[in-house]
This record gives C-alpha cells, sequence and structure tokens, in this order.
C-alpha cells in the first residue's frame, strides 16, 4: 500500500484502483504480466518495448515507466491540460514499474510523467516513446508504429548483402546537412524527400550502405545526435515515424543496406532525459567518478544494473524490430571498455581486481552483441573503438565482444598523416603507409573516413591535400584508390565522395554546386568507378582474409611506391601499385605470380576524373624476369600522384 497526495487530499494506492473525488480514470495494469516484471528485473525482457512506454489499447492508451524510487507517478498531458493530479499511475509489485490505461488518452497527443520522489518533482519525458514532439518541445506523444512494409526480398536476401565476404561500401550520413532547400529558407530535406534524393543519389553513385548518423531523438542539433535522449524515438526535425520507415523500405527496395549510428556509452543530463530519473541516479552512477563523463559532460550507464542493461539491449532489438535496419555502429566503445578514460589519477574507480577495465560494461557488450546476432544472424554490429583491445570483432564464445567489424582509427590517423605531407618527404615516412599491414587481420575492419575526420579545424579531405591545386586533386584520387586496394570494409562521410571544399557544417548544406566543376566532377565519378570495380572484383571484397592479401614490394621508399596483391577465390589476382610523389616512374618493375597479360582495370590518373592519362595503353604483358620472389615481372608506367590496378586471371 503507498500513500500518494495531490492537492492536499491523501489516497491510498495500490494494484487495484482508488478513485477519490476530482481523480481521473486510471485502470489498474493487466498488460504486464508477473513473468514480464521478473525478467525484467532480471534484465531479460529482450523487447521490453512491447511492455514499457504508451500503448494503443482496445479502451485507451496504456502507460508504463521504471521510476523505482518514486512516491507517486502520474501522467500529465494534453488529455488532462497537464494536470499533475489527474492520472495517477499504480506500482506493479515490487518490479519498480507503474502503469495504467487511461481510457481518455488518444494517439497523437503528448504527455509526459510526473514523478515525485524524495520530497522532489519531476517532469520526465517516457525513455520508451516512440515518438516525440519537435525540439525544441521535449515531450513524448503517444504513437503506433503500424507500417506496410515492402521490402521483402531486401530482408530475405540479407544475409547475401553484406558479410566478410560480401562487399560493403558504406555511405554515412547526416541527415540535416546533406542537402537542404536554400529556397525555402535553408530548411533541411524530410525524411519523405530523402526517401527519392538520396536513394537515387546513392545508387548512382554506388555505395551499397547508407550509415546514418544518430536518428535517435536528441535535443541539441550541435551534437549530431549523439546526445540522445529518446531512444526508441527517430526525431521528429524530418517528419514521423512511418516517414523514417519509408525512406528506409526504399534504401532497401533499390538494394541499399542501413546501419544506424548508436549511443549506448552515456547520455545528455537535460532535464526531461535520463539523468536523476525518478529522484535517484538511476540509469548512471551515482559516484561522478563512474557516472560522469568529463569529455562530453554527460552521463555514463550503470551497465551493472539489470534493468539498465534490459532498457539497451531492447533499444538494439527495436531498431532491428520495427525499422528493419540491417547494423548498428556503436558509438565511442573505447570509453565504455576503460574506467580510466580521459581521466587523472584519482578520477576514477578501479574494478573488483583492481584494474582499470570496465568489467561491466564488457559484459554488456557481450550480451548485446550475442542477442542481436541470435535473433539476426544476417545484421552487422560495428564497433568504433581505438585502442588495441583484442578480439572485438571476435564471437563471444571465444572471448570476443562479439562485434562483426571495427573500425580500424589506427590505418585512417596514419593514413592522413602521410597524405598530408609534401611527397619530397614521403620516402621518410614509408611505415605510416605499410604499417597497418602488421595487424590488418587482427581485427575485421572498416576503413573509416568519417565526418569526425572534417570538423573542429581539420579542414575537409581536399583541404587536406598538399601541392598546387592539380596535386591536390591527384593525391586526392590517390588516396581513395589506395582505400580501396586494401582488405577492409569502406566508409566514407558524405561530401568526401565530390571533394567537398568546407568544413562541415552541421548546419549548411553539402556544396552540391561544386559538381559544375570538372576535378569535384572527377573525383565522385572516380568513387562511382571504385565502388563498382570493389563489387565486381571478388579480390577486392574478401576483406578479412589474411591469405587473400600479400606485399610485392613495402620497401621502395626512395621512390615512394608501394605494390600488393589481392587474391580472389576463383584464382584471380588484382595488383595494386601507387606511386605517391609527383613524379612518374617508367618501366618500374613489379614482380608477379603468373605470366600472361595483367590487364589494368583502375587508374587515378584517367583523364575522366581529371587526371593526364598517364598509364598502361589497357593492360601489360609480362616479362620471364624474376623479381620480388615472384617467377615474373612487369614493366610498368606509374602515374603522378596515382594508383593503378592490374588483373590477372587463369
Amino acid at each position: 500500500m503507498l500513500l500518494l497526495q495531490s492537492g492536499g487530499v491523501v489516497r491510498t494506492t495500490s494494484l487495484n484502483i482508488l478513485k477519490e473525488p476530482g481523480m481521473a480514470d486510471v485502470y489498474p495494469s493487466f498488460f504486464l504480466t508477473d513473468d514480464d516484471l521478473y525478467y525484467f528485473n532480471e534484465g531479460r525482457l529482450v523487447r521490453l518495448y512491447e511492455k514499457l512506454g504508451a500503448h494503443v489499447v482496445e479502451n485507451g492508451v496504456h502507460f508504463a515507466v521504471w521510476a523505482p524510487n518514486a512516491e507517486a507517478v502520474s501522467v500529465i498531458g494534453d488529455f488532462n491540460g497537464w494536470k499533475n493530479d489527474q492520472h495517477f499511475l499504480h506500482p506493479l509489485g515490487n518490479s519498480g514499474i507503474w502503469g495504467g490505461m487511461i481510457p481518455v488518452a488518444k494517439p497523437g497527443q503528448a504527455y509526459k510523467y510526473f514523478i515525485r520522489a524524495a520530497g522532489q518533482t519531476s517532469e520526465k519525458a517516457d525513455p520508451l516513446s516512440f515518438c516525440t514532439e519537435t525540439p525544441p518541445c521535449t515531450a513524448s506523444v503517444i504513437w503506433n508504429l503500424d507500417y506496410t512494409w515492402q521490402d521483402a526480398e531486401w530482408m530475405s536476401k540479407r544475409h547475401l548483402k553484406q558479410g566478410p565476404d560480401k562487399p560493403m561500401s558504406i555511405y554515412e550520413v547526416h541527415l540535416g546537412s546533406w542537402r537542404r532547400r536554400h529556397s525555402d529558407g535553408n530548411r533541411s530535406l524530410s525524411y519523405d524527400e530523402m526517401a527519392q534524393e538520396l536513394v537515387d543519389y546513392v545508387v548512382k553513385t554506388g555505395f551499397t550502405h547508407v550509415e546514418f548518423m544518430p536518428v535517435m531523438e536528441y535535443p541539441f542539433g550541435g551534437s549530431w545526435g549523439y546526445q540522445t535522449t529518446g531512444y526508441y524515438a527517430p526525431t521528429r526535425r524530418f517528419g514521423d515515424p512511418q516517414a523514417l520507415m519509408h525512406l528506409i523500405d526504399c534504401l532497401h527496395r533499390a538494394g541499399i543496406g542501413v546501419l544506424l549510428d548508436w549511443v549506448p556509452s552515456h547520455f545528455p543530463g537535460d532535464a526531461h532525459g535520463l539523468a536523476f530519473f525518478s529522484g535517484q541516479h538511476l540509469y548512471e552512477h551515482a559516484d561522478p567518478r563512474q557516472g560522469y563523463h568529463p569529455d562530453w559532460h554527460s552521463y555514463i550507464y550503470n551497465y551493472g544494473r539489470n534493468e539498465v542493461r534490459n532498457f539497451l539491449v531492447s533499444n538494439a532489438m527495436f531498431w532491428l524490430d520495427k525499422y528493419h535496419v540491417d547494423g548498428l555502429r556503436v558509438d565511442a566503445v573505447a570509453s565504455m571498455l576503460y574506467l580510466d578514460y580521459s581521466r587523472k589519477n584519482g578520477e576514477w574507480i578501479a574494478n573488483r581486481h583492481g584494474g582499470r577495465e570496465n568489467l561491466e560494461a564488457i559484459n554488456f557488450l557481450r550480451e548485446l552483441n550475442h542477442t542481436v546476432h541470435q535473433h539476426y544472424p544476417d545484421i552487422q554490429m560495428i564497433a568504433e573503438e581505438s585502442t588495441s583491445w583484442p578480439m572485438v570483432s571476435r564471437p563471444v564464445e571465444v572471448g570476443g565482444l562479439g562485434f562483426d567489424q571495427k573500425w580500424d582509427m589506427g590505418w585512417m590517423h596514419d593514413t592522413l598523416r602521410y597524405f598530408q605531407m609534401e611527397p619530397i618527404y614521403r620516402q621518410y615516412h614509408q611505415n605510416d603507409i605499410t604499417f597497418r599491414a602488421i595487424y590488418a587481420f587482427h581485427e575485421n575492419f572498416t576503413l573509416p573516413l568519417s565526418h569526425d575526420e572534417v570538423v573542429y579545424g581539420k579542414g575537409s579531405m581536399i583541404g587536406k591535400m598538399p601541392g598546387d591545386e592539380w596535386q591536390k586533386f591527384a593525391n586526392l584520387r590517390c588516396l581513395y584508390t589506395y582505400m580501396y586496394g586494401l582488405p577492409g570494409k569502406k566508409l566514407n562521410f558524405m561530401g568526401n565522395e565530390f571533394a567537398q571544399r568546407s568544413e562541415w557544417n552541421h548546419d549548411s548544406s553539402l556544396e552540391w554546386h561544386l559538381l559544375d566543376h570538372p576535378g569535384h566532377a572527377g573525383i565522385l565519378k572516380l568513387m562511382t568507378d571504385l565502388n563498382r570495380l570493389y563489387r565486381d572484383e571478388d579480390a577486392l571484397h574478401y576483406d578479412f582474409e589474411a591469405n587473400e592479401f600479400e606485399w610485392v614490394d613495402a620497401n621502395d621508399s626512395p621512390n615512394s611506391v608501394i605494390s600488393f596483391l589481392r587474391k580472389g577465390h576463383k584464382g584471380e589476382y588484382v595488383l595494386c601499385v601507387y606511386n605517391f610523389t609527383p613524379v612518374p616512374r617508367h618501366d618500374y618493375k613489379v614482380g608477379v605470380p603468373h605470366q600472361g597479360l595483367w590487364q589494368e582495370i583502375f587508374n587515378s590518373d584517367a583523364s575522366p576524373y581529371g587526371g593526364s592519362d598517364v598509364g598502361n595503353m589497357g593492360g601489360v604483358k609480362t616479362q620471364d624476369t624474376a623479381l620480388h620472389g615472384r617467377p615474373n615481372s612487369l614493366s610498368l608506367t606509374l602515374p603522378p600522384l596515382g594508383g593503378v590496378m592490374l588483373k590477372w586471371k587463369p
């Protein structure tokens, strides 16, 4: 029995409704069973979103929220004039959940929970709401997620479109700034407009997947979505939930996979959000040495709490279930794994063994990946993990974290540092461009050129390149050709594909007018052709098999040239050779394993890309001269600041 006080009236409530004068009808909850409550407290209610939140039922709307420290919980909203003494929920046993059915509530109405706890009151958005008001408004909205999907063919064949031996070229997109309507107040495109314009563009440019930066509701646009408040609700900035479903549906029907950026590492302290939810540190640790992130001024989840893990695992399942997404890119995994991440001595608490590893976070990540793969073995879980933590992309069963892929942040930093040097100095830094081969197959790597590399004074991709205008474009063409020759799935942030000039600005459109200039149009054609080549050549997309890659020569630092072979499962070879200087190399000798014609299938210096057409006239025949430990050799012409690929097939 619990005492509730409102408007001077003391009332007692239990699972049986007790109605006082002036109190509206709230019917007891039969929506959650005893088993539901038990499994939730155990952290094993995999689809928590089916039980908590606001659900439209036959005679009204059922509400349920986890607020274990509360003394009283009422629902305030459009249906009761936002009065906090009208619709009180009932505690459901000892579960910490409050629930009840409100007959007068209707779909489309806004609401919040009014929570009294520890002598204080707060108004909180529903942590499991399916929809929100459009920011800066912060209320939840009653919504159903009915939608008739038309992507059955994609879903049934998804396992053929992504995986270790499948080409994955990912286009990273920030929905608010991909393209804007300058003629209409510089507004962002809606989900529905994206369903036509973005889909057509991605198909045309040949990317296999789109990765959306966080679409889960967030209060501050400048956070780019990484400060999430509405984990179960897509942002209303661009439309309603069904409009996002339609966008994903259209991408699937066009043969494009969809990945979502997902942030289970931290959350903001906005008053309507998860922080200090029911008068206590419920989702976060109470001790700031464990529960507060100094870099992002946000809160860290308490992964040791069953209900918190349940909330997050269920959220991953929600986007896979309800939005048909094909995988999640998990943000800031390193910050989860290390208790001393970005902290000085004395600012963190060691684990029970005295170490720096966050044992609860490790267990959460393993539980997450095991659960989602149990239900969806064909999806991709991708970790943004920037350290040398072992076995990130190895199965849980053998001691790994269970991710399918991991971003290769080391490759990104080494490669960009190398390409930013004037070519005359590159001969002294050959290791920057070759070191990756030492660890390339320790994990299943994605090669990212992401949004993080074109903000905060880092310059755009074309802006990083040294030299005059021609050399800048040649360097960038060479960089992309080098990226696509290496083992590893590919990711490029929007604008990279046509050499955006300015740093990315989340409040501005990409610089689409640049495509009127031949150099930028040439970069886009190069990226489009690289995507096609990567899809078509088996040898180039067996990305995680060490025996499918071998160096020809990694040590020609005086010429700043590297060469390696990629091998396909049908016996074919692709030879990749890169000249990182502006000096053409004529009669450049490279050892190869087979005699005959090696057809030039790609040249970054081709004139359609803006190059000077220095190359090998379509192909080169071998000479009977052993070189580089191989029985035959080729005499190649290497273009300035260029890369070439030549194919041999049996």
